[in-house]
C-alpha cells in the first residue's frame, strides 16, 4: 500500500498559483525529503495532504483512504517552530501527552499507561529531565524533540515534518533523524521538509522536488541528480555547488 498518493493536485493562495499539476505516489515505511527553493509550496503540499488549506482540485489518498476523516488520528504533524506559541503555559510532559488525546474521545482523562507511554517517549528523545519545564524555557532543539516525542507517542502510521531542523545543532538534527529512521523501520512512513541539500542522500530514502510544478519524486538515489537540482534551483544550485565545494576543501584540512 501506498502511504500517500497525489493526483492532478492545484492550489491557489488568492490569484496566486502556489501548487500546479502535482502527481506522485509514495509507499510505506520511508524517509521522504520534500526539498524546493523559498516559496516552492513545500509547506503548503504538508497543509494540503492535512486539510489545512483547500485546494483547487485535485485527490489526495492517504494510508489508502480517500477520506481524511478515516485517517486522521493516524497522522502526526510537527509545525513549523514560528508556528507555535512558547508562551503557553504548558509543560513538556503535557505537551507529549496530548498525542495521545486522540484515542481518549472526547471527555475522556490520560490513564497511566498514557502518563507512562508521554514519559517514555521523553527518555526517548533525551528529555525526560524536562518533563515538568514550561515549553518557552526550553532551548529550539528541545523543542523540536519534544514534538517528535509527541508525535511518537500518537503511535501514527504518517509523520508530516514541517523544517523540523530550523535552528537546532547538528547533535539533535542527527538525533532526531535516527529516532525517525528508526519509525520507518517499524513500518512507518515520515515527510520532511528540508532545506540542507548536501545531507538528503544521507538522510532520505525518497524525494520530493517542488518548484510550484513537480520536478521529481522517487529514490533518492534516482531523482536527486544535477538537472533536476537545476530545474528545481536554478543559479542557485551554482551556488550550493560552489558551497559544497568550500565545505569540502575545509574539511580536508581536518581529515
Amino acid at each position: 500500500m501506498n502511504s500517500l498518493v497525489v493526483e492532478d493536485l492545484n492550489v491557489n493562495y488568492g490569484k496566486t498559483t502556489v501548487l500546479w499539476d502535482i502527481s506522485f505516489q509514495i509507499p510505506t515505511g520511508v524517509l521522504v525529503g520534500i526539498i524546493g527553493p523559498n516559496g516552492a509550496g513545500k509547506s503548503t503540499l504538508l497543509k494540503t495532504i492535512l486539510r489545512l488549506t483547500d485546494p483547487l482540485s485535485g485527490r489526495i489518498e492517504l494510508l489508502g483512504a480517500s477520506s481524511f476523516a478515516k485517517v486522521r488520528q493516524k497522522i502526526a504533524y510537527v509545525p513549523q517552530r514560528g508556528t507555535v506559541d512558547w508562551d503557553f503555559p504548558i509543560t513538556a510532559l503535557e505537551v507529549v501527552l496530548m498525542g495521545r488525546y486522540g484515542k481518549l474521545g472526547l471527555f475522556g482523562r490520560p490513564r497511566i499507561a498514557d502518563y507512562e507511554a508521554a514519559q517514555q517517549a521523553l527518555e526517548l528523545v533525551g528529555m525526560a529531565g524536562f518533563a515538568n519545564q514550561q515549553i518557552g524555557q526550553l532551548s529550539g532543539g528541545q523543542q523540536q524533540r519534544l514534538f517528535i516525542a509527541r508525535a511518537i507517542v500518537q503511535n501514527a502510521d504518517l509523520f508530516l515534518l514541517d523544517e523540523p531542523f530550523a535552528g537546532v545543532d547538528l547533535t539533535t538534527e542527527k538525533l532526531m533523524i535516527e529516532l525517525l529512521k528508526t519509525q520507518t523501520k517499524q513500518g512507518k512512513t515520515v515527510f520532511i521538509v528540508h532545506h540542507d541539500l548536501p545531507t538528503v542522500e544521507e538522510y532520505f530514502d525518497h524525494c520530493i522536488m517542488l518548484n510550484t510544478r513537480l520536478v521529481a519524486a522517487g529514490p533518492v538515489k534516482e531523482v536527486f541528480t544535477k538537472e533536476n537540482l537545476s530545474l528545481a534551483f536554478g543559479k542557485q544550485q551554482t551556488l550550493f555547488d560552489e558551497a559544497a565545494t568550500l565545505s569540502a576543501k575545509s574539511l580536508g584540512g581536518f581529515l
